[in-house]
């Protein structure tokens, strides 16, 4: 079923529960990760600048709009990858401001940063610094070409890890039908990197419940994208020849492809000569299937220039939903290629509850439409207990509860200038 009302606490705890997240990220990678360990129940604490707070809040429209239908401080983007976080508004420039992220990485179990390499040393931010007296920190440094080599002060963004590491090689049209290399659609590099950046975390929080040590991780978007390069990497370590671009087909399964019907264009995704025969049988061409060139995958690759036209020829006969319909009857791999829309109407993803409603005290109606997180847990399943948070709004809270100050502690370190306490309003301007 599907969560259309906004969600509060799961019933179990989860199985981060008790752990104190310090997040001094910003954009998606490292934001991707601390909301992971979040949604599995660590407390998050996102320090931001003042005034400004993470990039990704100016970064749209579309903006969350309040009941008047004002455009608020609140991006989507940022809404993506910042719930079950608390806002804390630093100001890392002053010796007062980080003197306080010193005092609460003193008590913070995990350390996720993407500042450029050497600002946090400069600032006395650092591993080795904070660990000299929190030696049990994992402290998670993620930048764009990893703290050392001879891009390491580069600045990274997705974009250009996507060219860089090959992918947009791989992605668009050949060349020959008018192609050009082609980044994915979402900041897929960053996602990724986030991923790998949590189950470092993870995998170093288990050495520190044996030995009682933390260290320090250090990871590099370009790494993590070259990485998931995955097959086609392995591929080319393997014989040497640097694939090229195919569109939507497959480089090693065939056929693997987006096809047109008469009315549009759906994917069929053969995985195996038995899957191939299915196809051919319902194509009204079983002769396909028992000729020597398609028999075996390997020759359906080696002779796909001969069979990617006859097949396109043949679905090109047919609507798509009766392609689909009976590819499905006969178990062959196939699907729509559906847009954003009839993603999130789609009633398998509805009933994974991969959309889900959270309340929010700026938007219209109370609450904010967010991507559900897929991990299914039976015993410690996610939760989703607090929304992407407003620039500061927790700040007052945070320090009671990490470092046990009183109200007049609190109000001195505003009055200095170490933090901001107040959240941003709607009336306050877009993020533009």
């Amino acid at each position: 079923m599907t969560s259309s009302a906004p969600v509060g606490r799961s019933p179990a705890p989860g199985p981060l529960e008790g752990l104190k997240v310090l997040d001094l990220s910003r954009i998606l990678a490292g934001p991707t990760a601390t909301q992971l360990l979040g949604d599995l129940g660590a407390d998050v604490v996102k320090i931001e600048k003042p005034g400004t707070g993470d990039d990704t809040r100016g970064w749209g429209p579309p903006f969350v709009k309040d009941a008047e239908g004002r455009e608020t401080r609140e991006s989507a983007y940022f809404l993506s990858a910042n719930r079950n976080k608390r806002s804390l508004a630093v100001d890392l420039a002053s010796e007062s401001g980080q003197a306080l992220v010193r005092r609460l990485a003193g008590e913070a179990d995990i350390l996720v940063e993407n500042f450029k390499v050497g600002d946090l040393a400069r600032r006395g931010l650092d591993y080795e610094t904070l660990s000299a007296s929190n030696p049990g920190l994992v402290y998670c440094s993620i930048s764009g070409f990893g703290q050392d080599g001879p891009y390491a002060h580069r600045a990274g963004y997705d974009f250009l890890i996507q060219g860089m590491g090959g992918l947009m090689s791989l992605t668009g049209r050949p060349d020959e039908e008018g192609g050009e290399p082609t980044k994915a659609g979402v900041g897929i590099a960053d996602v990724m990197c986030g991923m790998y950046a949590s189950s470092a975390i993870l995998a170093a929080l288990h050495h520190r419940t044996a030995t009682g040590h933390g260290q320090h991780i250090d990871l590099a978007l370009l790494d993590t994208q070259v990485a998931w390069l995955i097959n086609q990497g392995v591929g080319y370590l393997t014989d040497g020849v640097v694939p090229p671009r195919r569109g939507n087909a497959h480089p090693t399964i065939v056929p693997y492809n987006a096809y047109t019907a008469r009315d549009g264009a759906f994917i069929l995704a053969v995985g195996n000569d038995a899957q191939f025969v299915r196809f051919c049988e319902i194509a009204g061409r079983p002769e396909l299937a028992r000729d020597p060139r398609f028999v075996r995958n390997a020759e359906r690759v080696r002779n796909r220039a001969e069979l990617e036209p006859e097949i396109r020829r043949i679905t090109a006969t047919r609507d798509k939903a009766d392609w689909i319909a009976a590819l499905e009857a006969a178990g062959v791999p196939c699907g729509p290629i559906n847009a954003l829309d009839e993603v999130f109407d789609d009633p398998q993803l509805r009933h994974r509850d991969m959309r889900i409603e959270m309340a929010h005290p700026l938007a219209a109606g109370g609450s904010v439409g967010l991507i559900g997180n897929p991990l299914k847990l039976s015993r410690t399943p996610v939760s989703y207990r607090r929304p992407p948070p407003v620039l500061g709004a927790d700040g007052t809270q945070v320090l009671a509860d990490w470092l046990g100050l009183d109200g007049m502690a609190i109000d001195d370190l505003a009055a200095g200038g170490a933090v901001s306490l107040a959240g941003k309003t709607p009336d306050e301007g877009t993020g533009a």
